[in-house]
C-alpha cells in the first residue's frame, strides 16, 4: 500500500501516498545505452507492474500501482521537490495554515476533454473526499474528514476548510490529484482510466485489465514540469504499462528491451546491475507487519504481539525480503521528500529471544497442545499470514521463514499469498486476516493516522482495528502544530504505536528502478511522467 506506493507496487502509498499503500527519490546511476545515445522525441516507453491496478478512480484508490498510472493521468496542484519544497503544479499561487489553504490555477489549463479546467472542478475533487458519505481513502490522508471547498472561477481561486487542522495541509491537499470534466459526474469513468478527465500529461486511450494500460501524451499540455520547450525533449508520445507477474520475464524484456523501465527486488537486481544499466534507487518499507487486533483475534492480545514479534529474528527476516539489500527501519515515514526525520523503531522493538516468547504464550493461556500447536480453551493458535505476491519473490521467502520461526513457538501459520486489488479488499473489505506483511508507504506522519486509529472499515481506514489512547493524544497535539514544529511530537506518536506491537517496521528496501533505452526520475516510489526521456543507441 502506499501511501500511499514502490514503482512495482509493493506498497500502499498513500499520497505518495503513500498507502499503499507505500519510497524515496533516488538518483539513478550506471552508463549503458541510455547514456550514450541521443535524445528521441517520440516513441514509446514501456513499464510493467507486478500485478493489475484495479480500479483507477484517483478518489478511490491508495494502491501503489494505481497511483503510479494516475500520475500519468492527473496533476495535483503544487509539486514536491526532492527537498519537499512547493512548487507550481495546476496552481500557481498558494498559502496554508493547519485549517485554511488558498491556491490560484494557472491560467490556460484545460482538461482532456478541451474543456478549461475551473476552480469549481478543483473544488469539486475536494469536496468528494472531504464527505465522509462518499468513503474514499484518502479522507483523512491528504483530505481531513468534513473539508470544504469554496471556488471563484472568475479568479482562478479555490479556498478549502480543512475539517480537522493539519499540520501539513499545504502538502497534503495541494498533492491531491485534480480529475475534471465527464469523470466527476460519472466516476465509473474514472475507475477505467478517467477518459476526457485528466489535467496530467497524459490520456488514457487503451484498458486491457490483467495485461497492458496504454496511454498517449497531449499535445495541449503545457502546465507540467518540463513539458514544452526545448526541455521536453525526449519525451516519449505513447506509454504503456503491462502486467508482469514474473520478475525474471520483467528482466528478460527489459535486456531486450521490450520493456524500457522495470524495478527489481530479487536476485535479478545483480544480473541487470551488470549491464550497466541506468537506475533509479527507491527506498521503501519492505518488512513491516501488521496484526488484526480486533476482538476474538489472537493479535488483540499485546502479550500475543509481543511473543510472535520475540520469536522473529527480524534482521535475518528483513535480509530475505529485501535480498540482502535493504537496512534497518527507523521509522514509518519513508517516502522522500519526508516531512519528518527521526528514529522510532531502534530500541522499541523486543529483542529476538524465543525462550521468553514462549513464556509470554504460556502466561497468556496458550499452552502446547496436540502436534506441538499452542491452545487455549480448546482452540488451536492459528495465524493466517497474508502476503503481496506484487512485492516479488522475496516476500514469499520472508513468509515461509516467518512461519517456520512461529512454529517454533508452536503457532499454526497458514500462508496467504495474493495480489494488490486482493490485499486492498482483505484489509479494507472482508477483514478475515490475522497478520499482514503489506507495508504501508508516507511521506508525512499525519497521512499514517487514519490507518491506525479511529473507525475500522468499511467506515474507516483503521484496517488493524487498532485502539491505542497515547497515540490518539499524541496526535491530537502535533496536529495543532503548522508543518516540522510538530515533528517531535509526531515522532513520540509513533513510538507509542511501535512501543506496543501495533505496527512492526524493521526493514526498507531499497529497488533500483533500471531503465534501457530511457532515463527518468523516482519520487515518492513512482516514475515522474514529465522527467521520461527516450534515447536512442
Amino acid at each position: 500500500m502506499r501511501g500511499a506506493a514502490a514503482h512495482a507496487g509493493r506498497v500502499l502509498p498513500l499520497v505518495a501516498v503513500t498507502v499503499l499503500l507505500a519510497g524515496g527519490c533516488g538518483g539513478g546511476s550506471g552508463q549503458g545505452a541510455a547514456a550514450d545515445g541521443k535524445l528521441v522525441d517520440g516513441g514509446t516507453f514501456t513499464t510493467s507492474y507486478t500485478s493489475d491496478p484495479g480500479a483507477l478512480d484517483p478518489a478511490k484508490t491508495v494502491m501503489s500501482i494505481g497511483i503510479g498510472i494516475n500520475l500519468y493521468l492527473y496533476d495535483p496542484l503544487i509539486h514536491l521537490d526532492g527537498r519537499g519544497e512547493a512548487g507550481a503544479g495546476l496552481a500557481q499561487k498558494w498559502q496554508a495554515t493547519t485549517r485554511t489553504a488558498t491556491f490560484t490555477l494557472r491560467p490556460g489549463i484545460t482538461c482532456s476533454d478541451g474543456s478549461p479546467l475551473t476552480a469549481s472542478d478543483v473544488a469539486a475533487n475536494i469536496d468528494y473526499i472531504g464527505d465522509p458519505k462518499n468513503k474514499s481513502p484518502l479522507a483523512g490522508v491528504l483530505i481531513q474528514p468534513g473539508t470544504t471547498a469554496h471556488a471563484d472561477d472568475g479568479q482562478r481561486t479555490v479556498t478549502l476548510t480543512s475539517g480537522a487542522p493539519d499540520a501539513f495541509l499545504l502538502r497534503n491537499a495541494g498533492s491531491v490529484p485534480i480529475a475534471c470534466g465527464d469523470g466527476l459526474k460519472d466516476r465509473t469513468v474514472l475507475a477505467k482510466g478517467g477518459k476526457g478527465s485528466g489535467t496530467g500529461m497524459f490520456t488514457m486511450t487503451e484498458v486491457v485489465p490483467g495485461d497492458h494500460y496504454t496511454l498517449t501524451r497531449r499535445k495541449d499540455y503545457r502546465w507540467g514540469p518540463g513539458a514544452s520547450g526545448k526541455g521536453a525533449k525526449g519525451l516519449p508520445d505513447t506509454v504503456k504499462v503491462r502486467v508482469v507477474p514474473n520478475e525474471t520475464t520483467a528482466a528478460n524484456l527489459l535486456t531486450s528491451k521490450e520493456l524500457n523501465a522495470a524495478a527489481m527486488s530479487g536476485p535479478e537486481q545483480k544480473r541487470l546491475a551488470a549491464q550497466k544499466l541506468f537506475h533509479a534507487d527507491v527506498q521503501a518499507p519492505l518488512g513491516e507487519l501488521y496484526f488484526n487486533q480486533s476482538t476474538a483475534r489472537p493479535g488483540a492480545d499485546e502479550k500475543v504481539r509481543r511473543a510472535l514479534v520475540q520469536a522473529l529474528n527480524l534482521p535475518d527476516v528483513g535480509k530475505v525480503i529485501t535480498n540482502g539489500t535493504g537496512k534497518p527501519s527507523q521509522g514509518m515515514v519513508t517516502d522522500e521528500p519526508r516531512a519528518c526525520a527521526g528514529d522510532s523503531v531502534t530500541g522499541n522493538l523486543p529483542p529476538y529471544d524465543l525462550a521468553a516468547a514462549k513464556s509470554a504464550l504460556d502466561a497468556a493461556g496458550w499452552a502446547p497442545g496436540s502436534g506441538g500447536i499452542r491452545t487455549r480453551g480448546g482452540k488451536r493458535l492459528t495465524l493466517s499470514l497474508m502476503y503481496g505476491t506484487q512485492n516479488g519473490p522475496t516476500m514469499a521467502a520472508g513468509a515461509e521463514l516467518v512461519q517456520k520461526e512461529w512454529k517454533s513457538l508452536g503457532v499454526e501459520v497458514k500462508l496467504k499469498p495474493v495480489d494488490s486489488p486482493a490485499l486492498n479488499s482483505t484489509l479494507f473489505g472482508s477483514g478475515n486476516w490475522d497478520v499482514s506483511m503489506g507495508p504501508i508507504a508516507l511521506s508525512a506522519p499525519n497521512q499514517l493516522v487514519p490507518f491506525m486509529a479511529g473507525p475500522t472499515p468499511p467506515k474507516g481506514l483503521n484496517f488493524s482495528g487498532i485502539d491505542n489512547p497515547e497515540y490518539a493524544a499524541l496526535v491530537q497535539k502535533a496536529s495543532a502544530k503548522a508543518g516540522t514544529a510538530g515533528c517531535p511530537l509526531w515522532q513520540q506518536a509513533e513510538t507509542a504505536l511501535i512501543k506496543h506491537l501495533n505496527v512492526v517496521p524493521y526493514y526498507n528496501s531499497l529497488t533500483p528502478v533500471f531503465g534501457n533505452a530511457a532515463r527518468f526520475e523516482v519520487r515518492q516510489g513512482s516514475i515522474v511522467p514529465s522527467s521520461i526521456r527516450m534515447y536512442a543507441n
